[in-house]
C-alpha cells in the first residue's frame, strides 16, 4: 500500500509540474525570441538528446561566450530550465539544456547517471563548442537533482568543466537512499514511479530497483557497487585533480538526498568550493527560480558562474564558503568550513534500560517525502507528537533537562547507544524532538538504522548520525530522543515479535551529542 501510494503521488507531482511549465515553454518557443533554438544532439552511441539552446542577444560577430550546460532533473522535460537559462543568456552565457537519456523525447533508456549519461554530457559540450559561440576555456555545468549529480560526475571525467552548481543533488548515492543500511522506501519508490511514468527504465535499473525494494540481501553488494559507480565521491580524486569550482546547495529536509552526504563530500574537495543549506525538501529550495521568481539559490549559482567563468569580482569568493539558513530564524549564517559548524557540542545521557516491541508505529515518524519538509519550509510546521502520550511499549524516550537559554542546533546530531535484539535482524529509527512545556514535540531531525546477522540477546554498539539540520530550541524547552521501529519513510527489517533493548553500560555510556552554534 505504501509503495502504491508513493507511486500515485509521484505521478501527480510529475504530471502537475510538467503541465505547469509546459504552457510557459510553448509561449517562449513561439514568441519572437531568436536566441532560443530547439535542437537534437547526438549523445553517446548516437542516441538523440532533445535540447534547447539560448544564446546572448545582440552579441558581436565572432565573440565567444562562456558556456553552461544544464542536464534536466529526473523525470523533467527539456523545458525545465528555460526561465533561469534565459536569465543566464541575458548575462552573457550560451546555455544548452538537454533532456537526459531515457526521459521524455530523448532516446535511449534511463541509465541513472551511469557511464552513458556522463559521456552524454561531454557530447553536449562537444556539440555546443562546434555549433555555438561557446568558449572552450569557459565551460560550466549545473542543474537540480539528477542534473546536479550528472554535472558533478562530468566534472570528474571531463577536465573542460571549470565550474559546477550542483543543486539538490547527491555525492554519495548509497548514503542518500540506503543510509544506516536502510532502504529509503518513499524516495526510491517515487524515483522509480516517476521514471516509469516519464521515461524508459533500462533493465539494469529495473533489476536494481526490484532487488532494493524487495530487500534482496543476496544482491546487496551488487546494489552497492552499482550505486558507487554513480556516486561523485567515488571519483573525488579526479574532481580535485581537474580543479573545477564546485558549489553545492541542498535543503535540510531533503528526503531523497539528505544533506549529510553533501557536507561530507564538501569537506573533501580541495578546489574552490561553496556549500549552502536551506530549509525545505528535495528541490523545493530551487523551485521558485524555475518560474522566474526571486530565489537565493539560483542567484548565488549565477554569481558562482560569474566569478569562475567570467572572472567577475563579485565578492562571492570572499564570503564565508559555508552558508546556512536556519529553519527557525530564516537568516543566513556563514562558517569557514563544515567542521566549524560542529565546534560546540552538548550531550545528554540516554540512561537506564528501555525495551520496545517492534513492528508497531509508535506515532513518531519523519513525515511524507516532498510534502512534510516543504510545509516546514514555508509554514514552519514540522511533524509533531505528544511525547508524554507516546506508547512506551513501542517507543524508547529519553529527555534532556529544560534549557534556560535557546539551543541553536547546527549540523549533525550523533547518537551512541547499546542495543540487544531478540532476533538477528532489525531496524530502529531515531528522532530528535524539541519539546515544549505541554509535552508537544516538534521534529528536529531523524535517521534510520538497520542491522543483520547479530546474535539474539547479545548487546552491540550503535553509532548513528541523524540528518544534519539548523533548528533553534526555545528557552524553557527540552530535547527528547525517541526511538521506535517503524516509519513510512523506510523499509523496516524487524521479524514478527522482535523486541529491542536499549541500555547504557557503565563502561560505555549511551548519549546524544548535539552540535550547537557558538554565541
Amino acid at each position: 500500500m505504501r509503495t502504491s501510494l508513493v507511486l500515485a503521488v509521484s505521478a501527480a507531482l510529475v504530471a502537475g509540474t510538467a503541465l505547469g511549465i509546459a504552457p510557459a515553454a510553448q509561449a517562449v518557443e513561439t514568441a519572437d525570441s531568436p536566441g532560443i533554438r530547439f535542437v537534437d544532439i547526438a549523445g553517446e552511441g548516437g542516441t538523440v538528446l532533445k535540447a534547447n539552446v539560448i544564446a546572448p542577444s545582440g552579441a558581436a560577430p565572432g565573440a565567444r561566450h562562456p558556456l553552461i550546460v544544464l542536464p534536466t532533473s529526473w523525470a523533467m522535460p527539456q523545458i525545465e530550465y528555460l526561465v533561469p537559462a534565459r536569465k543566464l543568456a541575458d548575462a552573457g552565457y550560451v546555455v544548452v539544456s538537454y533532456n537526459s537519456r531515457g526521459f521524455w523525447q530523448s532516446g535511449g533508456e534511463i541509465e541513472t547517471a551511469g557511464p552513458k549519461d556522463v559521456a552524454d554530457a561531454s557530447k553536449v559540450i562537444d556539440w555546443a563548442l562546434a555549433n555555438t559561440a561557446a568558449d572552450p576555456d569557459r565551460v560550466g555545468m549545473g542543474g537540480v537533482s539528477y542534473g546536479a549529480g550528472i554535472s558533478l560526475l562530468a566534472a570528474a571525467h571531463d577536465p573542460r568543466v571549470k565550474a559546477v552548481a550542483a543543486l539538490s543533488g547527491w555525492a554519495d548515492l548509497i548514503e542518500s537512499i540506503y543510509s544506516g543500511r536502510t532502504q529509503h522506501l518513499q524516495a526510491a519508490a517515487l524515483l522509480g514511479g516517476a521514471g516509469a511514468l516519464t521515461g524508459r527504465p533500462g533493465p539494469e535499473l529495473k533489476e536494481v530497483l526490484g532487488d532494493f525494494l524487495s530487500s534482496n540481501l543476496a544482491k546487496e553488494e551488487d546494489m552497492i557497487a552499482w550505486g558507487r559507480k554513480r556516486s561523485p565521491v567515488t571519483y573525488l580524486d579526479r574532481i580535485n585533480a581537474n580543479g573545477a569550482a564546485i558549489m553545492l546547495g541542498n535543503a535540510w529536509g531533503d528526503t531523497i538526498f539528505p544533506p549529510n552526504q553533501y557536507a561530507s563530500f564538501y569537506e573533501k574537495l580541495t578546489g574552490p568550493k561553496r556549500l549552502e543549506f536551506r530549509p525545505g525538501d528535495h528541490a523545493t529550495a530551487e523551485l521558485t527560480g524555475l518560474f522566474g521568481l526571486p530565489n537565493d539559490t539560483w542567484t548565488n549559482a549565477q554569481r558562482w558562474f560569474d566569478r569562475h567563468l567570467k572572472g567577475a569580482d563579485n565578492g562571492i569568493d570572499r564570503e564565508q564558503p559555508v552558508q546556512l539558513k536556519s529553519r527557525s530564524t530564516g537568516g543566513y549564517e556563514g562558517y569557514p568550513d563544515w567542521k566549524s559548524v560542529h565546534a560546540n557540542q552538548r550531550k545528554f545521557d540516554l540512561g537506564g534500560t528501555q525495551r520496545v516491541w517492534a513492528n508497531v508505529d509508535s506515532g513518531a515518524n519523519g513525515g511524507v517525502t516532498l510534502l512534510t519538509n516543504a510545509l516546514d519550509q514555508f509554514l514552519r510546521t514540522p511533524p509533531v507528537v505528544s511525547v508524554p502520550l507516546l506508547p512506551r511499549a513501542f517507543a524508547g524516550v529519553w529527555q534532556s533537562e529544560r534549557y534556560d537559554a535557546p539551543q541553536r542546533v547546527r549540523g549533525t546530531v550523533k547518537v551512541h547507544t547499546t542495543v540487544a535484539s531478540t532476533k538477528e535482524s532489525g531496524t530502529l529509527v531515531a528522532y530528535l524532538y524539541d519539546v515544549g512545556p505541554l509535552g508537544v514535540g516538534k521534529l528536529v531531525t531523524n535517521a534510520p538504522y538497520t542491522f543483520h546477522g547479530k546474535t539474539p540477546g547479545q548487546p552491540f554498539g550503535v553509532d548513528l548520525e541523524l540528518f544534519s539540520t539548523a533548528y533553534d530550541v526555545p528557552a524553557g524547552h527540552r530535547l527528547a530522543l525517541v526511538v521506535d521501529t517503524v516509519d513510512p519513510l523506510y523499509i523496516e527489517h524487524n521479524p514478527t515479535g522482535a523486541q529491542l533493548t536499549f541500555s547504557s553500560p557503565a563502561a560505555d555510556p549511551s548519549y546524544v551529542s548535539v552540535p550547537l552554534r557558538k554565541e
